[in-house]
């Protein structure tokens, strides 16, 4: 329950930046143009696809979660994480753009720019420090194969 638990908890982060901050910045949640709010729908179920595939690989692989108070136990480094070391936070930046997209709302897209530029400084300083202790070699290795924002065009290993 306790491992059911901090999954659940894990939810929190994306649930408040997808949701929470939007519509905490954006008031006007009237859908103007048909067409763009088909285009974002389809980019926000791309990026919701995303993120979907990388909670469950760091269930499924990693033994853990998301967040930082349940991290992983093992070293994700299949799926998407093979072209990208961050998937899951594009795949976040994705629903931001299409929510952006589909509400045409500028408000949105400088909330997707922020949460890009904080998940940055979060990476540098935090996580990667983190990981390369936790993992060792295997993450150093990984890290300098795999790009933390562009994905490659072809699967690491």
């Amino acid at each position: 329950m306790k491992s059911l638990a901090k999954q659940l908890f894990s939810f929190i982060l994306p649930f408040t930046a997808l949701v929470v901050v939007p519509l905490c910045i954006e008031r006007n949640l009237t859908f103007r143009n048909p067409a763009t709010w088909i285009a974002g729908l389809l980019v926000v179920l791309t990026g919701l696809f995303v993120m979907i595939n990388c909670i469950s690989m760091f269930i499924r692989i990693g033994k853990g979660t998301l967040a930082p108070w349940g991290p992983a136990k093992r070293l994700v480094i299949s799926g998407f994480y093979r072209y990208v070391r961050n998937p899951m936070i594009l795949g976040v930046l994705l629903v931001l753009a299409g929510e952006s997209l589909a509400l045409l709302s500028l408000n949105i897209l400088i909330w997707a720019v922020i949460f890009f530029v904080l998940n940055t400084v979060f990476f540098m300083v935090y996580e990667e420090p983190g990981l390369e202790k936790r993992f060792g070699e295997e993450y150093k290795i990984y890290k300098r194969n795999v790009s933390r924002w562009i994905p490659r065009l072809h699967p690491y290993y």
